[in-house]
């Protein structure tokens, strides 16, 4: 969400940036904003107006009766209660206009970075750099539902029956390698000075709206019948929501942390859910990390983040390349965004893995965050990014841990977690 005042004074700039993201749909809001805002102060303007020379006839008002000059005073009230006629009715129309601004501020998109690669979707993204040397063994790599499975550690059938497609049981130690990569991710993060944090698993959709564009929200979030509640699709959203309303000290920036959480997301779209496989469902488990500082330090911290998850994935043993998100592939509140995507040696090539995020001051300013100096208050920026969102990383290092007579090598970070396993030797 952009400062009014911002496209008040900058509305090419603002029309410029709808057309880069290939979005000249909403080009009319620019001038519809514009004029609303000029509305708006004109009617508070008048209305301030009002209440002022009020205050001055009341004074008046009250000299004439202290002299008994009822006439004059009665004049004078007639005068003022016309004037407060005008206040009643410029009022709700004020409200009227102000929630129809915000409606139309809501859906026109942050300023992107000057770097940002311009394109119209995902398939016009930019691949930035590889890191690790992508295998493809000589031997076939299974479909991962079918390593999983021999390992009896997939139970879709009974999911289906509790739950409905798009939802699974994992079982064993498969189960047990899913949680083990959970820790380990964990206690990752912590080591580069995160902290770790449990958040709310439902927000209320203040909240919902404060971090996430109506578009993602209608294909992501379930709501809950009956209650102003909705299942996080990611804990950024009731990571950041913590700080709704707050100002927080400027001298405690950068605040960053590390949260987990179960994620719920109805994966509306051309996509769709797998029907045998666990790489796209409605529940996943996640590790990410959240960072609120200065506006100067927003893009280091940036940098800083997806580079963590490209080191968290070489540790286990799976080659993995950053892809810059281009314009048209950017949701509204970002600024800047890349995907991590994994080696996929069955498929022999990459998929996403993780997506680092800075959304400037989008989310502060929609759910008011601020921080203050000696020069006043100022809103913070917010970034996200993933450190491992599973199932979907556990086929990762199932496909680049697997070997020819069916068994995976436990990747070395992750054999404390596993009771000092090496390998998973299939049951059958």
């Amino acid at each position: 969400m952009l400062d009014i005042k911002f496209i008040r004074e900058n509305p090419e700039m603002v029309r410029e940036n709808l057309r880069k993201k290939f979005q000249e749909a909403k080009l009319p809001l620019v001038d519809e904003v514009i004029a609303l805002d000029k509305n708006i102060r004109a009617l508070k303007l008048e209305a301030e107006t009002l209440r002022a020379s009020r205050n001055e006839l009341s004074k008046k008002i009250g000299y004439h009766m202290k002299n008994k000059e009822i006439e004059q005073a009665n004049e004078i009230k007639i005068i003022v209660s016309k004037n407060n006629d005008r206040i009643a009715e410029i009022e709700p129309t004020l409200e009227k206009l102000q929630q129809e601004l915000n409606q139309k501020m809501l859906v026109i998109p942050q300023i992107v970075d000057s770097s940002v690669p311009i394109g119209k979707d995902d398939s016009e993204n930019v691949e930035i750099e590889k890191y690790g040397e992508p295998v493809i063994p000589n031997y076939e790599i299974p479909y991962h539902a079918d390593i999983i499975a021999r390992f009896n550690g997939l139970d879709k059938d009974a999911s289906g029956r509790t739950s409905g497609n798009g939802f699974y049981y994992l079982v064993g130690d498969i189960a047990r390698l899913h949680s083990a990569m959970l820790s380990y991710a964990r206690d990752f993060m912590i080591n580069k000075g995160f902290t770790y944090c449990i958040p709310p698993f439902m927000i209320r959709s203040d909240v919902v709206n404060g971090v996430m564009s109506f578009a993602e929200m209608e294909n992501m979030m379930y709501k809950i019948e009956g209650e102003d509640l909705y299942l996080i699709g990611t804990s950024e959203h009731s990571m950041i929501g913590r700080f709704k309303g707050q100002i927080v000290k400027e001298q405690e920036l950068p605040i960053t942390l590390t949260s987990y959480s179960p994620c719920f997301r109805k994966e509306v779209g051309a996509h769709g859910i797998e029907e045998r496989g666990i790489y796209r469902v409605h529940q996943f488990e996640k590790q990410e990390m959240i960072v609120l500082c200065k506006p100067e330090e927003s893009m280091d911290w940036y940098h800083k983040m997806w580079s963590y998850t490209v080191e968290f994935f070489r540790s286990l043993d799976v080659p993995v390349r950053t892809l810059e998100c281009c314009t048209g592939d950017l949701a509204d509140l970002k600024v800047k965004s890349c995907d991590v995507e994994a080696w996929s040696p069955r498929q022999q090539k990459y998929f996403e893995v993780g997506s680092c995020s800075t959304l400037g001051d989008a989310q502060a300013r929609r759910l008011g965050i601020r921080t203050k100096n000696e020069k006043g208050t100022y809103l913070v920026h917010t970034l996200n990014n993933t450190v491992l969102a599973t199932p979907r990383g556990l086929i990762a290092v199932l496909e680049n841990n697997y070997n020819a007579d069916g068994s995976v090598n436990v990747p070395k970070a992750l054999q404390a977690y596993m009771g000092g396993t090496e390998v998973l030797k299939p049951i059958k």
